[in-house]
């Protein structure tokens, strides 16, 4: 019956991934941005965000981006290996849900099914189909639990598990920063659930694997990129809390895994059984509420929360185990009748709730198929890439599509991917004229119908104020406004093109007349501004 049900959970990943997940989309706007270091890593160029700049880590997924790349070395290409490595990674963590729940806490294969299919339908294909590394964050973190899971309910330390442990939480860590606090977080449930003194010997051998084989790494990413946490975090954490992230992060936390919530508000009906939804609520609650150190932009469809998920779902079973239903035994066959089909159909519901999760991926999507609509940067990206070996330079607030696709050298305007930027505060006109670049775009709310409004509380806003910077700069430089694409006047993008170099005639021509540059919030195409004056 296991073996059967594996083939179940199998069948019906494959399945669902054939008839309800999208994979003809391009890459979301974010996803694009790991694909390029992957792309220059695999090339030989190392983790660059420019060829021949020096590295910088903008690729915060750092594993998945190595592993991406290593794909790549041997004749893949970037996006099927990216989305390789998402969709073994998915299909492992529900096989893995199923079968740390039959093994670990005996659970019937019912409930072991449809905890595994309630992962196998959610939103995990969809970030594969955006090209998010999120599932191979996730099935890290799964390991390092199950092996949580499996040293609390040993009576004796097992230097193996411990060992398998410290290795499978320093993997997730390597995967995804934030993956060293989870398995801090991990590590101390299990002193919580064993108590400190039986959890000595596993905290050695975990201090040990991270003081020295993370340790090591730490030190040469530092010596590396020349500064010791990700570039992103310099911009997105801003030194300071984001309690609106904060709020995000818990709303996203408790909708992902609210079916199974329930099990661990009934955990503290006992003594015995609190200690154990205690230290099961550890990572869940911890890990969530750590995001308050960074703002919640890129969250695309929760992804940041996602791999608490199958922790979730591994670790609810034996909360709720010892509550009987003695009244089931004295209904007569038609009313058990009824009440199998009652749960089944119970059963059901939560299947398809973890389903309708997909629907609520982006504020702006439009049907459950597909989480956003065609995109105009990423027809852009191919328009550019015919002047790919002409070092040509695009300095841009979306560094997504239109860099990785057009090969261009880019400067990052917001700092994600740039080192001065992220660490100076911002982008300043001193360093474009360093870079002088070619074709200067920017996402902002106006438009020659709707021009910016140069208050003071609007430019205290850093978002406004860099793209008035880039605004300004275009205009007192001599850049032509060749295009203002959006679906309103009050959503676009911003295209200035430089005057004196060779192909900027024919730039501008081929900017100002595309036809299919398409909205990516609405599908629909896009209006060209630049041209319409104010009445």
């Amino acid at each position: 019956m296991d073996f059967l049900a594996t083939l179940a959970l199998v069948a019906a990943t494959l399945y669902y991934a054939w008839r309800y997940v999208d994979f003809s989309i391009p890459p979301f706007e974010d996803a694009a941005m790991l694909m390029r270091y992957a792309q220059h890593l695999a090339g030989g160029h190392g983790i660059v965000w420019n060829i021949g700049e020096a590295p910088v880590d903008g690729a915060t997924d750092f594993l998945f981006m190595a592993a991406s790349a290593a794909l790549i070395k041997s004749g893949l290409t970037v996006g099927r290996a990216v989305r390789g490595i998402g969709f073994a990674s998915h299909l492992l963590t529900v096989l893995l849900i199923y079968w740390a729940n039959r093994k670990i806490h005996h659970t019937n294969i019912a409930l072991s099914l449809t905890s595994g299919m309630y992962l196998a339908v959610g939103t995990g294909l969809s970030y594969v189909a955006a090209y998010f590394g999120t599932p191979f964050f996730a099935l890290a973190a799964t390991v390092t639990w199950i092996f949580g899971l499996l040293l609390m309910r040993m009576p004796t330390s097992s230097i193996c598990l411990s060992l398998g442990f410290a290795l499978s939480g320093l993997i997730s860590g390597l995967i995804r920063p934030e993956g060293v606090i989870l398995a801090g977080l991990m590590i101390f449930a299990v002193v919580v659930r064993r108590g400190f003194r039986a959890s000595l010997p596993i905290l050695l051998v975990f201090f040990l694997v991270f003081i020295s084989i993370g340790g090591i790494y730490f030190l040469w990413r530092w010596d590396y990129f020349g500064y010791p946490l990700p570039n992103p975090y310099y911009k997105k954490g801003d030194m300071g809390l984001h309690w609106d992230s904060f709020n995000n992060s818990l709303r996203n936390t408790l909708q992902l895994c609210l079916p199974v919530m329930v099990a661990f508000l009934l955990g503290f009906r006992t003594r015995e059984t609190t200690r154990v939804s205690i230290a099961h609520l550890i990572p869940i609650i911890g890990f969530a509420s750590v995001f308050v150190l960074i703002s919640d932009e890129m969250n695309f469809g929760s992804r940041f929360q996602y791999a608490l998920m199958p922790i979730a779902l591994i670790s609810w079973n034996p909360l709720v185990r010892g509550i009987r239903l003695p009244w089931y035994e004295s209904l007569d066959w038609r009313e058990r009748i009824v009440s199998f089909t009652t749960l089944a159909c119970l059963t059901a519901g939560v299947v398809y709730y973890s389903w309708y999760q997909n629907c609520f991926l982006t504020s702006f999507q439009r049907t459950c198929a597909s989480p956003y609509e065609r995109d105009g940067r990423f027809e852009m990206g191919k328009l550019l890439a015919q002047y790919r070996e002409e070092g040509y330079v695009i300095a841009t607030t979306e560094a997504g599509l239109v860099p990785y696709y057009s090969g261009w050298t880019a400067i990052d305007t917001w700092g994600l991917n740039d080192q001065f930027i992220a660490h100076n505060g911002g982008i300043t006109e001193e360093y474009l004229d360093r870079y002088q670049p070619h074709i200067i775009m920017f996402h902002d709310y106006y438009s020659p119908l709707v021009p910016p409004k140069l208050t003071e509380a609007n430019l205290s806003q850093r978002w406004f104020s860099m793209t008035i910077l880039l605004k300004t700069y275009a205009e007192s430089n001599g850049y032509v406004l060749a295009a203002v694409f959006g679906d309103s006047p009050y959503d676009t993008n911003y295209f200035y093109v430089r005057t004196d170099f060779e192909d900027s005639q024919a730039l501008i021509k081929q900017i100002s007349s595309m036809r299919n540059y398409y909205w990516f919030a609405t599908g629909k195409r896009s209006i060209n501004y630049a041209g319409i004056q104010q009445p």
